[in-house]
């Protein structure tokens, strides 16, 4: 018999109702079970509960989702209903549930046979820890076992049982108020616990609720299945329920049950709603949020990644707020070079006087007051997005709040939370370190995001409508949102389906510089090697591009553009270059048989990091050309050079206090100075035009002598080291 059939001709005339229905191969077994819930609307948990239903063929009817349930008495009268018009069909089971925190991690063909082997007419699923509302509500309770019976939480039974258990209940007098306990003061009286012949779920055998009993349950997997298990009592429940602080722990087993990801298949929902750009017309929208709220290094290169983005530029709108005075001069550049190719731009600077939470409140409602703008993209400055498809990914995966996964290179830390601690804040899931390390790759519900995320400007109108997101609380203001974002149901993501970048460390960073970044190598290695190391010299080692224009002197790309024009600012910041004295007391043995005009690292306190620059970047180079040789990667005498005609034109033939010398040219012959080169005597060879960002690499003693050749006009700039002297 179609019994939602039967129901929905009964009681639509009443209550308005949405049901689903999924016929399986074997009808005449899941026909004899109709589960019955109530919604007020459909909420993300709603969509996640109704999922898993289809996901296993479940038969259920769902009350009130035209917005008749607006509280407990409104809820009983309707499940009265319901149930009251099927009390005559003695073999159907009906199990009444919530739908908003509640998952299926089994089929009905498993529920009914557990059901049927505990032999009683009516189960009532158990909650192990009550929460104080609760007790409040309905005063003591009577525990069994450890746990306590809860209605709400689900009870299944033979459909004329349910019914009387039903009725039974005393509609509460304020409508707006949930009664979740209505079955526990059946259950605490024996003789109408015998009369209706009901029982109590205690070994979790259908019914698991988390709240309070976390300790107790573990995620079991196969290669194809996740199921959860009850390790106090070796059950696989079928329904999972986690309300209260157990939210972001059934939001965590959502992303494995039922059969979300397993170790098989991967993620088996990742492509679930996605849209495909290339398809549309027209892509969306997007206001992107640019957020400076800390000294930042690396930042024209974080502006400029904004323009190679494989996305419009005239369907983006740029919000920037700047808190620092010292970034203001890389962001009106960026600004006036760069302004008009996008749809809008502003900036708001630290004139505006706005604190981190004003300024991403007013970001965020410029895409919310906009009806035109599909998506809002917060970026922080601590942010290097190196996937240039980065923003079209996160809008295809279609998602209402969706992060790519970002970390701190080497570490741990990431932006996103897996779970939360007692206090709110950041607690490790057991997942964490497999999804950033991706050994487990998806698209992960996660109660927190930060530094980078992107929401649907649909979700900002319609469930964030409420301004003032991130200052509602005295929390920071990241941290403010999303727990806002938590009570409202909507759900986050994270996605590491692709690499899309990393984090960067602003802790320590230094600006009484002149060049501040130069000083980023420990802190931010992968972003100094970007901005600093020559673009070709990865192909020392895989294409061999070293030259030797002469015997055993070595030549090979090191330094970017950038590199040499900072270094050779820093050292003209400093100014106070030696003038090539023989006596000099930077040296250990004071007295220079061939001095020249320059600036020692350690003078400008780079010692250490030139020191790190030659064990990472050099050392490789002379492993490679100085066949045999291992080098200690170290150096005493390390310097900028400079020569000019009316300072020292160059340097006279001379031996280097060194096994082997690095010698870098700074700038460009024909173009910043005529003349100068490097002559070694011994074979007759001479470099007379070094490349900018280019060094030579020759023996320093013995077989090598060489000298400066005369430059005849402008200033020449080298960097060199004597190493293993």
């Amino acid at each position: 018999m179609d019994y939602l059939g039967i129901a929905f001709v009964s009681v639509c005339s009443v209550v308005q109702f949405a049901y689903f229905f999924h016929r399986t191969a074997e009808a005449h077994l899941t026909d004899k079970l109709l589960i019955v819930t109530a919604a007020a609307e459909e909420t993300d948990g709603f969509l996640r509960f109704m999922q898993s239903a289809h996901y296993f063929s479940y038969t259920v009817k769902v009350l009130g989702t035209g917005g008749n349930v607006t509280g407990g008495h409104q809820r009983a009268r309707l499940l009265r209903e319901v149930t009251g018009i099927l009390s005559s069909e003695e073999n159907l089971v009906v199990m009444v549930m919530n739908s908003v925190d509640v998952i299926f991690a089994g089929g009905p063909e498993e529920l009914l046979k557990k059901f049927y082997q505990m032999n009683h007419k009516v189960v009532l699923a158990a909650k192990q820890l009550v929460e104080p509302e609760e007790r409040a509500t309905r005063g003591s309770f009577t525990v069994f076992r450890g746990r306590t019976p809860l209605g709400s939480v689900g009870l299944i039974g033979y459909a004329p049982y349910v019914n009387k258990i039903l009725e039974q209940q005393n509609p509460l007098e304020d409508e707006d108020e949930d009664d979740p306990l209505f079955a526990t003061t059946l259950y605490t009286d024996p003789l109408e616990r015998e009369r209706q012949n009901v029982t109590l779920d205690n070994k979790c055998e259908i019914f698991q609720s988390l709240n309070g009993a976390l300790g107790e349950v573990r995620l079991k997997f196969g290669l194809k299945t996740a199921r959860l298990r009850n390790t106090a009592h070796d059950t696989l429940p079928v329904v999972i329920h986690g309300d209260k602080k157990a939210r972001v722990n059934l939001n965590s087993l959502g992303n494995y049950i039922p059969n979300t990801w397993n170790y098989e298949g991967g993620c088996q929902t990742c492509d679930r709603d996605m849209v495909d750009l290339s398809q549309m017309k027209e892509y969306p929208r997007v206001t992107v949020g640019l957020f400076i709220e800390r000294p930042t290094p690396f930042l024209p290169e974080f502006l400029e990644r904004l323009l190679v983005l494989d996305y419009p530029k005239d369907h983006l709108s740029v919000f920037i707020h700047n808190r620092e005075v010292y970034h203001e001069k890389d962001v009106q550049r960026f600004r006036q070079e760069n302004g008009a190719i996008f749809r809008s731009f502003t900036v708001v600077g630290p004139a505006g006087g706005l604190s981190q939470g004003e300024a991403r409140n007013m970001g965020m409602d410029l895409c919310r007051r906009d009806a035109e703008c599909d998506f809002y993209f917060s970026v922080d400055s601590d942010v290097t997005l190196t996937n240039r498809a980065a923003l079209r990914l996160l809008v295809e995966q279609n998602r209402k709040i969706i992060a790519p996964v970002v970390t701190h290179r080497g570490k741990m830390s990431s932006n996103f939370w897996g779970a939360l601690g007692p206090d709110g804040y950041f607690a490790r899931s057991e997942d964490y370190v497999d999804i950033i390390r991706t050994r487990r790759v998806g698209v992960w519900n996660v109660p927190y995001v930060g530094h980078v995320y992107l929401m649907k400007g649909e979700t900002l109108r319609q469930q964030l409508r409420q301004r003032g997101l991130f200052t509602l609380s005295r929390l920071e203001p990241d941290v403010a949102l999303c727990k806002n974002i938590r009570t409202l149901g909507i759900f986050m993501y994270v996605t590491n389906r692709h690499e899309f970048g990393r984090l960067i460390s602003t802790a320590n960073y230094n600006t009484s510089h002149y060049n501040n970044d130069l000083w980023q190598i420990f802190e931010n290695p992968e972003e100094w090697r970007e901005k600093y190391i020559h673009p070709d010299y990865s192909r020392i080692f895989t294409q061999n591009i070293v030259e030797q224009p002469c015997r055993d002197v070595f030549w090979f790309p090191i330094f970017s553009d950038k590199a040499c024009d900072e270094l050779i600012g820093e050292m003209e910041d400093y100014g106070q270059w030696s003038g090539a004295p023989n006596w000099d007391t930077r040296l250990q043995g004071g007295y220079d048989f061939f001095p020249t005009d320059d600036i020692h690292m350690a003078q400008i306190n780079y010692e250490k990091e030139w020191l790190h620059f030659i064990r990472e970047y050099i050392s490789p180079v002379a492993t490679k050309v100085f066949s045999g040789y291992s080098t200690k990667s170290y150096a005493l005498m390390n310097f900028v050079a400079k020569y000019s005609a009316d300072r020292l034109a160059n340097l006279k033939p001379h031996h280097d206090t060194s096994t082997f010398t690095i010698n870098i040219a700074l700038n460009r012959k024909g173009v910043d100075f005529q003349g100068g080169g490097c002559r070694f005597h011994r074979y007759n060879c001479t470099v007379e035009a070094p490349r900018k960002g280019w060094s030579l690499m020759h023996p320093g003693t013995l077989t090598h002598l060489h000298e400066g050749l005369p430059t005849t006009n402008g200033t020449r700039y080298i960097a060199v080291s004597f190493i293993d002297p």
